[in-house]
C-alpha cells in the first residue's frame, strides 16, 4: 500500500475545523494521506442485487453527471481532502472530493452522495469516476436502530471501531458509476483507477 505522507487521522470533533480550513485553503493545495481500507474490510463484499445494483449505478451517474467538471463539485462545496488514494495490492481509490456538511448530518440521501471521487489526468485535469455514500454508525443506529444501512437495496459496509482514521465506527459504499470495475460497481478499490498522473504532475483542481 502507498501511503506518501505519515497518516493524518481525522476525528469528527475537527470536522468542523477541516471545513474552515478547505474556505481559505487554495484548490491546488492537496494533503496526501491513506484514505485506504484495510484488507480485512476489503474483504467485506456488501450483498449484490443485480437489478437494484443496476439501478443505483444508473442512479449515480445520474446525480453526479454535472460534477464531471470538479469545478462543479467545488461550488456545490465538495472539496478534495485526502490527496490521491493508491494501495498497491488492490489498486486505488483516486481523489475524494468531500462534502463535510452531508457527512456530518447522520443521514444517507441515495440523490446526494457525501463524496464524489476522480481519477487524475495527466494533464492535470480530473476524470469523474464514481461516488462514496458514508455516514456514522452512532448517527445512523440512534435515528433508524439496528441493522446495516443500505443505499437502494445495496448494503454498506462497516468500519469498526477502532481504526487506523481515528473516527468512530462508520458505513461507505463505493458506486463505481463512471469506470466500469472488474472487481465489481461496490468494491472498495478499482483495479484499473491509477494515481500515476497525481504523483507525476498535481495540476489543479480543474
Amino acid at each position: 500500500m502507498n501511503i506518501r505522507r505519515p497518516t493524518t487521522y481525522i476525528s469528527r470533533s475537527t470536522l468542523g475545523l477541516l471545513a474552515l480550513a478547505i474556505n481559505v485553503m487554495p484548490a491546488s493545495v492537496y494533503a496526501h494521506d491513506d484514505h485506504a481500507l484495510t484488507a480485512s474490510s476489503q474483504q467485506h463484499v456488501a450483498a449484490y442485487d443485480p437489478k437494484k445494483g443496476g439501478e443505483l449505478v444508473k442512479l449515480v451517474r445520474e446525480v453526479t453527471a454535472r460534477y464531471r467538471d470538479a469545478r462543479a463539485a467545488i461550488a456545490d462545496n465538495y472539496n478534495l481532502l485526502f490527496g490521491c488514494v493508491s494501495g498497491s495490492e488492490w489498486g486505488a481509490m483516486g481523489l475524494h472530493y468531500v462534502n463535510l456538511d452531508l457527512v456530518g448530518d447522520g443521514k444517507l440521501d441515495p440523490t446526494r452522495p457525501e463524496i464524489v471521487i476522480y481519477e487524475p489526468l495527466p494533464n492535470g485535469g480530473r476524470r469523474l469516476i464514481g461516488a462514496d455514500y458514508l455516514v456514522y454508525a452512532k448517527d445512523w443506529h440512534a435515528a433508524n436502530g439496528p441493522g446495516t444501512p443500505q443505499i437502494n437495496g445495496q448494503l454498506m459496509h462497516l468500519i469498526e471501531s477502532p481504526n487506523r482514521y481515528g473516527l468512530e465506527a462508520f458505513y461507505t459504499l463505493h458506486v463505481w458509476a463512471w469506470k466500469d470495475n472488474p472487481q465489481g460497481a461496490f468494491t472498495n478499490w478499482h483495479a484499473n483507477v491509477s494515481c500515476n498522473a497525481f504523483d507525476q504532475q498535481p495540476g489543479t483542481a480543474q
